[in-house]
């Protein structure tokens, strides 16, 4: 795809996805109208609003999954992992704020799947393991449990002041992780005292 072209498709996303967690309904005429490009273009590049809904929420997906790496790149294990529960916060509000558009892209007989949640899963999995394998959160944790322990994300109103909220949430899920967790192992593999903030280490035999 050319770059003038990439650039129109990311604009139309952007665009779309502001306007349509505020409405539904909201026409493609005015989505293609504020991303400054034609409806031709539009439609060139979703031919059907259920197309436009859904690769909003598989873009939304995949920029949440892409961005485990990038902070384990330039963070501790355990702080990449809960800078990434802000931002599946942040997709857990757009997720509910699509969720009428979704619905309807979806609900119709013969229509389109919504995608799975692989991209996260997966992400979640990668930063848990990363996280015990530094020794900072207790052993055992999967990308289900944590989808579920954080579930309460999903419950809290797009429309209202939720990010103190979210953090309070996610700052006790964090607790509960690195609860229990050994520390990190020496070069020889024998296990520390603790680690500060890491929790208590497990008892020498």
């Amino acid at each position: 795809m050319r770059s003038d072209a990439q650039r129109n498709r990311e604009r139309i996303l952007q665009v779309a996805l502001a306007e349509l967690t505020r409405s539904a309904n909201t026409p493609l005429s005015v989505i293609a109208k504020k991303a400054g490009v034609g409806q031709g273009t539009l439609y060139r590049n979703f031919p059907t609003r259920e197309d436009l809904v859904l690769e909003i929420y598989r873009h939304e997906m995949r920029q949440v999954a892409d961005s485990a790496a990038r902070l384990l790149e330039t963070r501790e294990p355990d702080r990449a992992l809960r800078a990434w529960m802000d931002r599946l916060a942040l997709f857990a509000m757009t997720k509910a704020g699509l969720a009428d558009a979704i619905r309807q892209a979806t609900g119709a007989p013969g229509g389109p799947a919504k995608p799975g949640p692989h991209p996260v899963v997966e992400a979640a999995e990668l930063l848990l393991r990363a996280c015990e394998e530094a020794g900072t959160i207790r052993p055992g944790v999967t990308a289900d449990d944590l989808v579920l322990a954080i579930g309460g994300l999903w419950q809290l109103d797009p429309a209202g002041d939720w990010r103190p909220r979210a953090t309070r949430l996610l700052d006790i899920v964090m607790d509960g992780l690195r609860a229990g967790a050994p520390g990190p192992r020496d070069p020889g593999g024998e296990e520390p005292g603790g680690a500060a903030g890491a929790g208590p280490a497990r008892p020498q035999p």
